[in-house]
């Protein structure tokens, strides 16, 4: 896979896409991941990438020549599966978005900054606009970030222990259950004794048993579209 990133600030997404998990499937060769400046497709001699908006409101809106140019050149090179806008107006992502993208081959996130993308950048060049939750951030790079984690993690290959992304919260629209590891008894404090039994199918129906429950206390709305028999 291969996810190249459109940003005003690129030095914000070096730390969270240079370490963990993220750089180990770099390493391996699982995933690759370019920063582009866009400051670098202006021909502005400031490099200036934004202006005034049209009307009377206020803030700063980022200009769709130099967008057009950073998309037209990286799409002559080879074709993508989505092109994706940062926006707090976009699609939720969720455990299946990203389940959805992760399997993608290409893809371009476009971060937002200032007030905003030219709507036309919208209208013509985004197939997909997606928000990381109900409020804004100063702009898109922590976002662009949160997406391509959110997305390596579950390439195969790339974490130890392949199983261990299908047991994620939100793979089966269930909160995980709680999980412990040793000691079995801290100050008193003791792991459930199924879980120490060895008996598998005991374990099991326990943690379904606690996923359910977890599920419907702290987040009632995700058993809103679940099977009846799930419930």
């Amino acid at each position: 896979m291969r996810i190249d990133i459109i940003t005003v600030l690129p030095e914000i997404l070096e730390s969270p896409l240079g370490h963990s998990i993220v750089k180990r499937a770099q390493s391996k060769g699982l995933v690759q991941i370019y920063t582009h400046n866009l400051r670098d497709y202006t021909t502005d001699k400031h490099r200036t990438v934004d202006d005034y908006a049209f009307g009377p409101d206020a803030g700063m809106v980022m200009k769709i020549e130099p967008i057009f140019r950073a998309i037209d050149k990286l799409k002559a090179e080879r074709e993508y599966d989505d092109i994706i806008y940062t926006s707090p107006d976009g699609q939720r992502l969720t455990q299946p978005v990203a389940n959805e993208l992760s399997i993608k081959n290409n893809i371009i996130i476009l971060c937002g900054h200032y007030k905003g993308v030219d709507h036309r950048v919208r209208e013509y060049l985004i197939t997909r606009e997606i928000s990381v939750g109900d409020y804004v951030l100063s702009g898109g790079e922590l976002a662009a970030a949160i997406i391509t984690d959110s997305l390596v993690r579950l390439i195969p290959g790339v974490l130890s222990d392949e199983t261990s992304a299908l047991t994620d919260s939100f793979q089966d629209n269930l909160l995980a259950p709680p999980i412990y590891t040793r000691p079995a008894d801290f100050n008193g404090w003791k792991v459930p004794e199924v879980l120490t039994s060895g008996h598998f199918k005991k374990i099991e129906e326990w943690q379904l048993a606690q996923a359910l429950e977890r599920t419907k206390r702290l987040r009632p709305e995700l058993f809103e579209g679940m099977d009846e028999n799930q419930q």
